[in-house]
């Protein structure tokens, strides 16, 4: 059985949703949520919703090199977007972004 690991797509990021965890009552929320969400991508890597390839926006391709886009809803209308690389030994999401559903929308075009 491969491994399964998440990790975020940079050092920035992650510095950025640690952060999260000193702010204020929403970003300590907003933490839990993705916290969760990283727990539940650790057993079910593909728990997201698979993006069709029509609707992934052009910086995500041109900067991630991506061949698959996930999001996880969250609570309160955030999304989580992450891709997964697999090889031989290990099963690899890497969160990409996230945002709130307005940011969302206007991201993907909707």
């Amino acid at each position: 059985m491969k491994s399964i690991h998440v990790v975020f797509h940079d050092k920035k990021l992650e510095l950025i949703f640690e952060d999260l965890q000193k702010g204020k009552f929403e970003d300590k929320r907003l933490f839990k949520m993705i916290t969760r969400a990283i727990e539940d991508l650790k057993n079910n890597p593909d728990f997201g919703i698979k993006i069709p390839k029509k609707l992934w926006p052009k910086p995500y391709i041109q900067k991630h090199k991506i061949n698959n886009l996930w999001k996880y809803d969250l609570p309160n209308g955030w999304r989580l977007i992450y891709t997964i690389k697999i090889d031989d030994v290990m099963i690899l999401n890497i969160i990409l972004d996230w945002f709130d559903h307005k940011t969302y929308e206007r991201t993907f075009k909707y």
